[in-house]
């Protein structure tokens, strides 16, 4: 890989992989290999996923009900959005604010609201390489497909509101090394390593660490905010792997369509703000039509409401444990 100046590692000099004594952390619980009736895991059918080809369309989701229906629109993923889940349940910015444990709260209720596979948010992983192991473990608990890890300085901020710092190569990489070791002692989430260097140093270092993390093991690639076309295409093509777009409305990447994206080398497509802007939308709508005394008009009816949280199927349920048993 390209090799370039690293914050406090010296200008144009490689690392070595492993500079450091790697002591092992203690034991800690697997996460669920397979879920029930010994169907697939949510890691291995994101695998299934990702063997195929073309640029698979992500909306992110920000709770239970919009990745409910994420799935019922027939896609056959989701993302976790850290920024939407700051939002929606703190009505805070995306800057390190939320905690690991309101995020696992968060992505469980989301994980045991749908059967398609699920990425989590992990950020900086929460410490040092040993938070991150226990990280990925406990998201994989949760029932995350795969878990996001990475490089910018704690607290981190969203990538495309001027990330001015990451951590050197080497905690960088001990991220990630810790990231995928949790992975495979326990049969745990696929790891989507992320890099922010590209604002905080540059494309070239960004594509160095990129190339560092696939060497490592990272299942996933994730170019943070490049500024055009020709950026997202050399990243596709010095750094092997599978790679994912991170694409907003208003953000510093050009939000080109899934073919192109798939012409370009790109596999995932996730749009992590899409859903929660047009709920804002809808719902400063709503409320402009309830303060001038009208009941909203675009709504879905009642019925279908009922039917989207579960209500039929809970009446079905109750019913049949209302019947009799013949041995009472």
């Amino acid at each position: 890989p390209p090799v370039a100046g690293g914050e406090g590692d010296g200008i144009g000099e490689p690392i070595i992989m492993a500079p450091y004594p790697w002591i092992p952390p203690p034991p800690m619980p697997p996460a669920a290999v397979t879920t029930r009736n010994n169907s697939p895991s949510a890691p291995d059918r994101l695998r299934a996923l990702l063997a195929g080809t073309g640029c698979l369309i992500v909306p992110c989701c920000f709770d239970a009900l919009s990745a409910r229906l994420i799935e019922q629109a027939g896609f056959p993923l989701t993302f976790m959005s850290g920024f939407a889940v700051a939002a929606a349940r703190l009505a805070l910015p995306d800057t390190g604010l939320i905690t690991v444990t309101e995020m696992l709260d968060q992505g469980r209720a989301i994980c045991q609201a749908v059967s398609i596979p699920v990425i989590g948010d992990g950020d900086t992983g929460h410490g040092n390489p040993v938070n991150v192991r226990r990280t990925v473990e406990q998201f994989g608990l949760a029932g995350f497909a795969a878990v996001m890890i990475e490089d910018q300085v704690a607290p981190k901020r969203c990538g495309h509101t001027g990330v001015k710092e990451v951590v050197g190569r080497t905690e960088a990489l001990a991220r990630i090394r810790a990231a995928v070791e949790a992975r495979d002692a326990s049969a745990g989430p696929l790891i989507l390593a992320r890099t922010d260097a590209r604002s905080a140093l540059g494309l070239n270092e960004a594509l160095w660490r990129l190339a560092a993390f696939a060497d490592l093991g990272a299942d996933i690639l994730f170019l943070e905010a490049p500024r055009d076309e020709a950026e997202m295409a050399r990243c596709c093509r010095e750094v092997p792997g599978i790679h994912l777009a991170n694409l907003l409305a208003g953000g510093l990447t050009p939000v080109l369509p899934p073919a192109r994206l798939a012409e370009l080398g790109y596999r995932l497509a996730a749009y992590p703000l899409a859903l929660l802007a047009v709920a804002v939308a809808a719902q400063r709508e709503a409320l402009r039509a309830l303060a001038a005394g009208r009941m909203p008009e675009r709504q879905v009816d009642f019925a279908t409401l009922r039917a989207l949280v579960g209500f039929d199927a809970y009446d079905r349920l109750l019913d049949a444990y209302a019947a009799p048993l013949d041995r009472v």
